[in-house]
């Protein structure tokens, strides 16, 4: 009997999924637009617009790999394998601009808000508000 109770406050209990996350996001800084969608069974985000143009060609010329600098800013991945985790998403996030991917999380804030939050180590961390792009 005990048992079934149990099971009872369980199925009553909610489930706290992530909220979607998919969409097209203007970055905290207002210099980007990333859309995020799916890529096979995780999701990823791409530079679908860069709002300021950046010094210099348009390359990912910061990133650490040499065979990577020369390409092109527009359409590059700076969120990959994101998964599902309770009410976060867990992936990875790159930074162009300094050549560094951080274990990053994405958390809906609200209905047009996206919590962005990149650590490089545990207790080092960054977050920022991202906006939904209508």
């Amino acid at each position: 009997m005990k048992a079934l109770a149990s099971l009872a406050l369980l199925a009553a209990a909610p489930v706290h999924a992530a909220a979607p996350v998919t969409g097209t996001w203007l970055t905290d800084k207002k210099d980007g637009i990333i859309e995020i969608a799916p890529c096979g069974p995780k999701l990823c985000g791409r530079l679908v617009k860069m709002l300021v143009p950046p010094k210099g060609p348009a390359v990912d010329r910061n990133n650490p790999d040499p065979a990577l600098r020369n390409r092109p800013l527009l359409g590059l991945p700076v969120l990959n394998g994101f998964v599902a985790e309770g009410d976060l998403w867990r992936g990875s996030g790159y930074d162009p601009q300094v050549g560094k991917s951080y274990n990053t999380t994405l958390q809906r804030t609200g209905p047009d808000t996206l919590k962005v939050r990149g650590c490089l180590i545990a207790f080092l961390c960054r977050s920022a508000i991202w906006s939904r792009v209508r």
